[in-house]
C-alpha cells in the first residue's frame, strides 16, 4: 500500500474520502450515531435527502463497515440502522469539524457576502 499521501491514488486517506466525501454520508452517519434508527425516521432526521440517495448512502456506509442493518421479521418488514464501533470512531473525528462549523459559520457567510460584492 502506498502511504505517500492523499495525492497518491493508492493512499488509504484518499480511498476513504472517495467513499465518504459527499454531501450526505457524514450527516447520515452522525444521525445514526445518536442511536438505532429506522429508515423513514432517518430520512426525516436528515432534511433534504431523497429516498434514493439515502438508500445509496446507507448501503455504502454499511459496505464500508460504518453502519449495520438489522431486519426484523414483521409485517411490513422493519429495518433498523445502527452505528458500528468503526463508525463511532469516525464520528468522534467528525465532531470537531461540526464544532468548528458552528463556531465559524458567521465568518464564512461574511466572506461569501464580500465575495459577491
Amino acid at each position: 500500500m502506498d502511504l505517500r499521501g492523499p495525492f497518491s491514488a493508492t493512499c488509504p486517506t484518499r480511498e476513504l474520502l472517495d467513499q465518504l466525501a459527499d454531501k450526505w454520508s457524514l450527516l447520515v452517519l452522525m444521525a445514526v450515531g445518536a442511536g438505532p434508527i429506522r429508515f423513514n425516521a432517518l430520512k426525516r432526521a436528515v432534511e433534504g435527502i431523497s429516498q434514493k440517495v439515502l438508500t445509496q448512502t446507507v448501503r455504502r456506509l454499511e459496505y464500508n463497515g460504518l453502519l449495520s442493518r438489522q431486519v426484523f421479521p414483521t409485517v411490513p418488514v422493519t429495518v433498523e440502522y445502527s452505528i458500528t464501533p468503526l463508525g463511532v470512531s469516525l464520528v468522534k473525528l467528525i465532531e470537531p469539524l461540526r464544532e468548528w462549523s458552528i463556531d465559524n459559520i458567521a465568518e464564512v457567510q461574511r466572506a461569501r457576502r464580500l465575495a459577491n460584492e
